[in-house]
């Protein structure tokens, strides 16, 4: 497996800080752009494709020299006509090779996406090579441990954890995230840092948490980019990230680098020995070609040609219409049982 890239945004996912961490990401990628973005975390609000679609529009705009396809997976409710199991809501997934999930509320995010069909695929879908990019409400869904910020600072519960979606745990790694992480939004009268639940609160929180777990707290406008072909962790953005054991953080300031194993005992889990179940890995390796993935008659014409050339022994016709197709966008890979066109 080749692993893609995660990025954790603090804030600012349209931002100047976070447009420069989206064309980072979408350098590495190969081949078409295509990004999806989730309703999931907003999908509470009456508005969430809008919620949604400004970070689609920033994209549009921002990527513009990828020409990107930006879809928006609606998968807002599980039980509803727009449910994260519904194949059909799931299907952008399938194809993108960027997936974006970010506002919204932490807690719904978790109670509608556990054990789903969207969460699953979203998983398969990274180790497949699929960048993931996380900001704002979501990034604390995805950690081992959620800190249910609304629900503390809004409706006055008292201070408790709630198990996150735990992305993770088949590496290895217990890894819990604060977004927010150094907001002033209450200014001398009010702490509003640590995602607006004040450090004294926070410390509650932190207290709570398992000795194992590692807290990363991300600024607002900077992100935390994890490559895993690299090893390594990068800091961008305008300010820092800050990594808490043991509720003692260590910061790290934009531009700095880390290696991963800094968060604990990182490996690459093997797909057959995981919980995402087999029908999912078999959608995600065998979704059938979009439309404008389908090859063009020119390009099957001179497919046929090919298989008569070699059929032939005319090896160099068979290499100058090979590279033909290359030219068209099409690789075509020969096997004992014939050949497969995969698109370039």
């Amino acid at each position: 497996m080749t692993l893609g890239q995660i990025a954790f945004l603090g804030s600012g996912e349209t931002s100047l800080a976070g447009g420069r961490i989206f064309e980072s990401l979408a350098r590495k990628i190969n081949g078409p752009l295509r990004i999806a973005l989730l309703e999931t975390p907003a999908g509470f609000e009456l508005n969430s494709p809008q919620v949604v679609g400004r970070v689609g529009d920033f994209m549009k705009t921002r990527l513009q020299n990828y020409d990107p396809v930006i879809d928006i997976v609606p998968a807002r409710k599980k039980e509803s006509p727009y449910s994260p199991d519904d194949p059909e809501i799931v299907k952008p997934l399938l194809y993108a090779n960027m997936i974006f999930m970010g506002p919204g509320s932490p807690t719904y995010a978790i109670r509608h996406l556990r054990d789903t069909l969207t969460w699953n695929v979203i998983r398969a879908r990274h180790r497949l090579g699929a960048t993931l990019v996380i900001a704002s409400a979501a990034t604390i869904s995805v950690g081992a441990h959620a800190l249910p910020v609304y629900e503390i600072y809004k409706v006055g519960q008292d201070v408790h954890m709630v198990d996150g979606l735990n992305l993770f745990s088949d590496f290895g790694l217990h890894i819990s995230f604060i977004p927010h992480w150094n907001n002033a939004d209450g200014g001398v009268d009010l702490d509003t840092s640590r995602c607006f639940v004040g450090m004294d609160r926070f410390n509650e929180w932190c207290d709570l948490l398992p000795s194992e777990n590692e807290t990363i707290g991300l600024d607002e406008h900077t992100g935390l980019i994890m490559d895993f072909e690299a090893g390594s962790c990068e800091v961008s953005g305008v300010s820092s990230v800050s990594l808490v054991r043991e509720c003692d953080p260590e910061m790290y300031p934009s531009g700095s680098h880390f290696p991963l194993g800094e968060l604990g005992g990182f490996h690459i889990p093997d797909p057959i020995e995981n919980d995402i179940p087999a029908h999912v890995w078999d959608m995600c390796l065998n979704a059938p070609l979009l439309e404008d993935d389908q090859p063009s008659d020119e390009v099957m014409a001179l497919v046929e040609k090919r298989v008569h050339a070699r059929a032939s022994k005319q090896w160099a016709e068979s290499d100058k219409l090979r590279d033909q197709i290359a030219a068209l966008g099409w690789t075509v890979q020969d096997s004992k049982e014939g050949y497969k066109l995969v698109k370039s």
